[in-house]
């Protein structure tokens, strides 16, 4: 079985990573960690930084289980919501989880919403976690 974690730290990005290791470990299930970013030059220095040390800290989370995981930052010009769905079936995953932020109507309709666009378009089931 595979499963896969949408993580872009946070807490809730943290939640979802615990619940995915607890998940495979039942499961014996390969855990993929991607963190997605546009890429481009809207892409920071200090935000690939930042996405390297998340994904640390996400694979120290894994090891220390002895879960078996691959995590990696995905760069492919896509919105995250779109590359979680397009890695997904690529990747035959299973089962995605991801964490969730609270956002103001307002920010969902001028930002979008990464777990509301996963949640309709993937092709396997989704667990969201706050």
């Amino acid at each position: 079985m595979k499963i896969m974690v949408g993580y872009n730290g946070g807490e809730s990005g943290e939640r979802a990573l615990k619940l995915a290791r607890d998940y495979a470990l039942l499961t014996n299930a390969v855990v993929h960690i991607i963190t997605s970013m546009e890429g481009g030059e809207s892409e920071k220095t200090s935000d690939i930084v930042n996405a390297e040390k998340d994904l640390n800290f996400a694979r120290d989370i894994m090891q220390s289980a002895g879960v078996q995981f691959i995590a990696k930052q995905s760069v492919r010009g896509l919105s995250p919501g779109e590359d979680i769905v397009f890695y997904a079936k690529e990747n035959d995953i299973n089962h995605i989880f991801l964490g969730i932020k609270k956002k103001s109507r307002t920010q969902k309709m001028i930002m979008g919403s990464t777990a509301r666009f996963v949640i309709l378009k993937a092709h396997c089931p989704v667990t969201s976690i706050k």
